[in-house]
């Protein structure tokens, strides 16, 4: 039967092709149908580019935001050290602790790892000094097969590091007339994997491969310590060919948040604190910046109107244990009494933030008000955002406190910015407030702000220099600021990380300044690529880009678009979900009558002033809220998709809000206090945790209520609480995550059947 099928198909298509040639269409149908497909694609492209986008700034607002808080909460403890003794007669230990921390008389002997005995039952890495091409290849096997170093071996290696940067210069300077060519990676961020295809596709540090890694080795990811050891390791092994730079994210105050002294915590139990102290000092040993042959700088953030190379050169640069840590300044010299009084301080309006923008062009971000304790507050100003062309001494700021936005019941949605003048500083006295002058810069504070500025800095397309407000830290500085250093010091080019880049790297000031970033998939699967850059003798930049995925090789580009925006929006949901008693009071100003409703226009201006992200929000609008028939907006469905974790029936609705908002502020205060990170606390340790939490941000919280909330989830009744369950209980769970796998999962295995 088969055989006769064929025969007849055979003969059936002999007879058409006789009675019926084929036509070939007219060349005006085909260039038609061309145009068509073309058309189609080229809008498929463009939607799927404007996603990608939106996703890239939701991701990179959602980060700067966050790095922003800790640099608001680093200020707050500095401001206690320096100043809570002076006010209220009481030191701060809690914050001392972290920010001064006495180092452990054990730590000074320089053979205490000696004292540390490696059980027969271990099998890892058995490291001899100084090392050889052995002990290196030993580490990378280890690594790979998920070993841990012993704590003894990683003292040890800390150790010799220490002594080894304790010889370098802050600037270190490489010609390539010596080597063939030189290889810059960005931001790892503690992805081994990426560090590990570095070395494969460009080979190990050696002789003929020379390596500058710019800063963040550690923090966000997963292996920060094998990644650091690693490169340790080999610039043990060969000092000449292996150069790093000091990045902004090695700095111990920024490992508490980022989770570096986490990591290290739980992998290193016994000896977790000594290893923390150790790295602290071997990170302010870092060298800041490398010059190639005269002609390159590599920096890890960038450079503001105030970089001067001369004076980075000459700095003690392992004062600066932390760029967040502000260099220390008494009160004691300064005239309190006879300054000028000013009106009588109160507990309801005594404060005002600085407004902050991402760059010269962005919205600017409307002061709020709040309660404040007594403490010190700095005039802001606005005029970072006035005109580009100012390049005024704006480098180094560090943001102040912020407080926890709210909405102003009168003027909104917006408000006039605070004008202010950075010579004044505002002190309580007595009943009142009064306005001293500064006292002119020390030496210490001068090294303190080249070094923020190198490490924290970012360029922008306009002319000028001005503080960086979005993310905190730094300075944002424009093609006049880069054109006059360069030329200052004889420069051609500058090469610089601190920003992740969907490419891995990006070119920017007519080409003077390369950013380049090695951590691929940085935000999620498949979201950006990473890249080196490779220079030789000729001084002209190749790079190289990869990324790091299994999966992200199986699917399509769309497939990718579609996992990294599921995952931005989520992150967008919780700010909402987290903000939500703002943001409904924002709404209500507008639905005078409680309809529930209001237009398109006024959500998204309630949602800008309020979260400050400088998102295009009616762009996202179908993927956060619902559009009645009448096409007015119904803003009670920006919260329909999220729900607490563990609801406990103690919390108040308002004190639960504040638990959702600030729960990574509350987990570092936490880790401040828990000394031995057991992930245990007893009461009053939870009190004092509270103390301090409502000092930050001025929010006022009943001592009582307090209480009753700590017996109440002290579940064994034995005086200790789990604070790890505590805060899981204030985690947003979106409810319609699990559907939304199911729907994609059921897709993906419709396309395989298909």
């Amino acid at each position: 039967m088969g055989c006769g099928t064929s025969v007849a198909t055979e003969k059936q298509g002999e007879t058409l092709e006789q009675d019926e040639p084929v036509k070939t269409p007219s060349p005006a149908l085909t260039m038609k149908a061309a145009v068509l497909i073309q058309r189609w694609y080229r809008r498929y492209m463009a939607r799927l580019e404007m996603r990608r986008r939106y996703t890239w700034n939701i991701f990179q607002s959602i980060e700067y935001a966050g790095e922003q808080d800790q640099l608001q909460l680093s200020s707050f403890f500095t401001f206690m050290l320096d100043n809570f003794t002076q006010l209220n007669g009481n030191g701060p230990d809690l914050i001392s602790q972290l920010l001064d921390p006495v180092v452990d008389p054990w730590l000074d002997r320089e053979t205490c790892y000696n004292l540390i005995h490696v059980p027969e039952s271990y099998t890892g890495p058995r490291l001899s000094f100084p090392l050889s091409v052995a002990d290196t290849n030993a580490l990378l096997s280890a690594f790979k097969d998920q070993q841990t170093l012993h704590a003894r071996y990683v003292l040890q290696l800390l150790y010799e590091t220490k002594k080894l940067l304790k010889q370098m210069p802050n600037i270190v300077h490489l010609s390539t007339s010596y080597y063939k060519e030189i290889t810059i990676c960005g931001d790892l961020h503690g992805r081994l994997d990426d560090l590990l295809l570095i070395f494969y596709k460009n080979g190990l540090p050696s002789a003929e491969t020379l390596y500058v890694f710019n800063g963040d080795f550690v923090d966000r990811g997963k292996k920060s310590v094998e990644v650091v050891i690693l490169l340790f390791a080999f610039l043990l092994l060969y000092p000449d060919y292996m150069h790093l730079n000091r990045g902004n994210h090695e700095d111990h105050i920024m490992n508490l948040r980022y989770g570096f002294t986490k990591e290290v915590m739980q992998k290193y139990k016994t000896h977790g604190r000594e290893i923390l102290q150790l790295f602290q000092d071997v990170f302010s040993l870092l060298p800041i910046a490398t010059v190639i042959d005269g002609k390159i700088l590599i920096v890890h953030g960038g450079i503001s109107d105030q970089t001067d190379l001369d004076f980075l050169s000459s700095i003690e640069r392992h004062k600066v244990k932390s760029a967040l840590r502000f260099p220390r300044c008494s009160l004691e010299h300064l005239d309190i009494s006879q300054s000028c009084r000013q009106t009588k301080r109160t507990r309801s309006t005594d404060s005002s933030r600085p407004s902050s923008s991402r760059s010269q062009n962005k919205n600017q971000r409307t002061p709020n008000t709040r309660k404040k304790r007594c403490r010190l507050s700095r005039q802001d100003s606005a005029a970072s955002t006035s005109s580009s062309s100012s390049s005024s001494s704006s480098s180094s700021s560090l943001c102040s406190p912020q407080t926890p936005s709210c909405l102003s019941p009168h003027a909104f949605p917006s408000s006039p910015c605070m004008p202010y003048s950075v010579n004044v500083l505002q002190v309580p006295f007595l009943d009142s407030l009064s306005s001293v002058p500064l006292p002119s810069p020390s030496q210490h504070e001068q090294e303190w702000k080249q070094i923020v500025d190198i490490l924290w800095s970012d360029p922008k397309i306009q002319d000028g220099c001005s503080p960086n407000t979005f993310r905190g830290g730094g300075c944002y500085f424009g093609p006049d600021v880069t054109q006059r250093l360069l030329l200052q010091h004889g420069l051609q080019l500058l090469i610089r990380s601190h920003e992740c880049k969907q490419e891995g790297y990006e070119f920017c000031h007519s080409g003077k300044v390369i950013t380049i970033f090695s951590a691929s998939n940085y935000y999620e699967e498949g979201s950006n690529r990473g890249a080196y850059v490779k220079l030789g003798r000729e001084l002209v930049p190749r790079f190289y880009q990869y990324q790091v995925s299994r999966t992200t090789r199986k699917l399509t580009l769309t497939q990718r678009v579609r996992a990294a925006e599921g995952s931005a929006l989520r992150a967008l949901k919780e700010k909402l979900f987290a903000h939500r008693s703002e943001l409904m009071a924002g709404f209500q100003q507008y639905d005078q009558n409680n309809t529930g409703r209001v237009s398109v226009c006024e959500w998204a201006l309630v949602l800008e002033s309020v979260l400050r992200l400088d998102l295009p929000w009616r762009t996202l609008r179908p993927h956060l809220a619902r559009l009645a028939p009448d096409g007015s907006l119904e803003y009670q469905s920006c919260f329909e998709d999220m729900g607490p974790g563990i609801p406990l029936p103690q919390v108040t609705p308002n004190l639960a809000e504040t638990l959702f908002r600030y729960r990574t502020d509350i987990e570092i205060i936490f880790n401040i206090i828990d000394k031995d990170h057991s992930g245990l606390i007893s009461i009053e340790e939870f009190r004092q945790t509270w103390r301090l939490f409502s000092a930050h941000l001025g929010v006022a919280i009943d001592d009582s209520a307090i209480d009753d909330l700590a017996r109440s989830i002290d579940f064994n009744k034995d005086g200790s609480i789990d604070f790890t369950e505590f805060l899981e209980a204030f985690r947003v769970v979106h409810k319609l995550d699990s559907k939304d796998q199911q729907l994609h999962e059921k897709m993906d295995g419709e396309k395989r059947t298909g």
